[in-house]
C-alpha cells in the first residue's frame, strides 16, 4: 500500500505523537508498504529528504509553545504528493498538516484516518479562561474533525470514551500506539550508569526517582518536587528528562522545597533507555495523557511506575503487581517512601513491569493498523463504486 502520514511535528522534535509516527513508519517500510511523510518546515521554506515533505511554516508560540503554523500552501509539493496517489492517509495532527490531508483526500478519493493524540481541555489553559467554555470549543473542534475524516484511532478506551462524549459518531478504533522495545531492554554497564550519574551530578549511591516528558503546568510536576522535599532523604533524587515552558518555575520550587532534583533537559532518543536503566521508580502526577507512552517505555526498562490514577492507564499500572496508581498528595508521598524502604519489592515490581512492557511491541501497533488501512480503504471504496452505479 501506498501510505501518506501528515503530522505537524516530526524529528528533530521529541514528543509522543514523533514517536508514535517515526514507529509506524519504520515498521510499515519493514512491511514492505511504501510510506511519505507531510510535516511541517522549521522554516518559512519547504524542502523535500528522502520520503520527508517539509512545509514552510511560522512559530505561533504565543498561542501554544512549540506549535507552527503552515505559512504557505506550497503547491509543487502537495502536487507531487497527489500525483503519487497514496491508497490511505493518516492524519496524527488537527491544525496545518490536517488541511493537508483533506486536500490531498479530496483530488485522490484516499480515505482519512486520524489519531487523536490531544486531550484538548487539559490545555485549554493556554488559550481559553473558562473550563465549561474549552470543553464546548474542544467538543466543537472534535466533531469538525471527524466529519472530515473516515476512521478516527483512539489510543486508549479513555479517548474513545471521551470521543463519544462530544457525540461523534464516526467509526471509532482502539489502537495503543507500540513502542520499540529494543531501546528499553538492552542491558547497559554499571560503568554506563556510574558515568551518566556522575555527569548528572547524582550521587553513585542514590535512588533515582524518574519523571520523562515534557515540562509543563499540565503535568502537575509541582506535586512530584514537593513530594520529593517532603522526604528530607538526601540520599534520593529526582531526575526530570525533557523541558518546557514550565521549567523556570519548576527550578524556583526546588530551591523552595530544598528537594533534591536534577533537571536534565532534552535528550536524543535513541539514548533515553540509558536514562530509564538509571532510575529505580518512575514517578508521574500527570492526568492529561492520551495513552502515556513514557509509562510504557518504563514498564518496558523494568521500572515501577508510580502514577497519578488515570483511565488511560488502567489495566496498566496495577497495583502492588508492576507500581501503583494515587488519588492523592498523601498516598504518593506514603507509597513512595514504603517503595524506596524495600529494596525486595521493588524488584519484585521491577520484573513484573517488564513482563508488562513486553506487551507493547511495534509489530501489533503496525500489524493492527495496516488492516484498518485495509478495511476502511475497502468499505469507502465499496460506498464510491455505490454512488457511481
Amino acid at each position: 500500500m501506498k501510505i501518506l502520514i501528515t503530522s505537524d511535528w516530526y524529528l528533530p522534535t521529541i514528543n509522543g505523537v514523533v514517536n508514535s509516527v517515526t514507529v509506524l513508519k519504520d515498521e510499515l517500510i519493514k512491511e514492505g508498504h511504501e510510506v511519505e511523510i507531510v510535516t511541517l518546515s522549521p522554516t518559512i521554506h519547504s524542502y523535500k529528504v528522502g520520503n520527508v515533505t517539509y512545509i514552510g511554516s511560522l512559530s505561533v508560540k504565543r498561542i501554544y509553545p512549540e506549535a507552527r503554523l503552515r505559512s504557505r500552501i506550497a503547491r509543487d509539493f502537495i502536487s507531487d504528493i497527489i500525483n503519487w496517489k497514496p491508497d490511505v492517509i493518516h492524519s496524527q495532527c488537527e491544525f496545518s498538516t490536517f488541511t493537508i490531508a483533506t486536500k490531498v483526500a479530496r483530488a485522490t478519493s484516499a480515505p482519512i484516518i486520524h489519531t487523536y493524540h490531544t486531550v484538548y481541555e487539559d490545555y485549554s489553559h493556554y488559550f481559553l479562561p473558562s473550563v465549561t467554555l474549552a470543553h464546548h470549543a474542544v467538543s466543537a473542534f472534535s466533531k469538525f474533525i471527524s466529519k472530515h475524516v473516515d476512521c478516527l484511532i483512539a489510543p486508549t478506551e479513555k479517548i474513545r470514551e471521551l470521543l463519544l462524549s462530544y457525540k461523534i459518531r464516526t467509526d471509532i478504533r482502539v489502537v495503543p500506539s507500540g513502542i520499540d522495545l529494543s531501546l528499553f531492554t538492552r542491558e547497559h554497564s554499571r560503568a554506563e550508569l556510574s558515568e551518566l550519574k556522575e555527569s548528572l551530578g547524582i550521587p553513585e549511591n542514590n535512588k533515582v526517582i524518574l519523571n520523562i516528558g515534557r515540562i509543563a503546568k499540565e503535568k502537575n510536576i509541582d506535586e512530584i518536587i514537593r513530594a520529593v522535599g517532603a522526604l528530607k532523604r538526601r540520599d534520593v533524587t529526582l531526575l526530570l528528562v525533557g523541558d518546557g515552558p514550565y521549567r523556570p518555575e519548576l527550578e524556583k520550587l526546588t530551591r523552595d522545597t530544598d528537594a533534591g532534583v536534577v533537571f536534565a533537559g532534552m535528550i536524543p532518543h535513541n539514548v533515553i533507555g540509558l536514562y530509564y536503566r538509571l532510575g529505580d521508580i518512575f514517578v508521574s502526577a500527570s492526568t492529561s495523557e492520551t495513552q502515556g507512552l513514557t509509562y510504557d517505555e518504563a514498564l518496558a526498562s523494568g521500572l515501577p511506575c508510580l502514577c497519578r490514577k488515570d483511565r488511560c492507564i488502567d489495566g496498566v499500572i496495577v497495583n502492588d503487581y508492576n507500581g501503583w496508581q494515587f488519588e492523592s498528595f498523601e498516598e504518593f508521598l506514603s507509597k513512595l517512601s514504603e517503595l524506596l524502604s524495600d529494596e525486595e519489592k521493588l524488584k519484585t515490581l521491577g520484573k513484573n513491569a517488564k513482563l508488562t512492557g513486553e506487551k507493547f511491541g511495534t509489530k501489533y501497533f503496525a500489524g493492527s493498523m495496516i488492516e484498518i488501512y485495509k478495511d476502511v480503504a475497502a468499505k469507502k471504496a465499496a460506498k464510491q463504486k455505490k454512488k457511481v452505479s
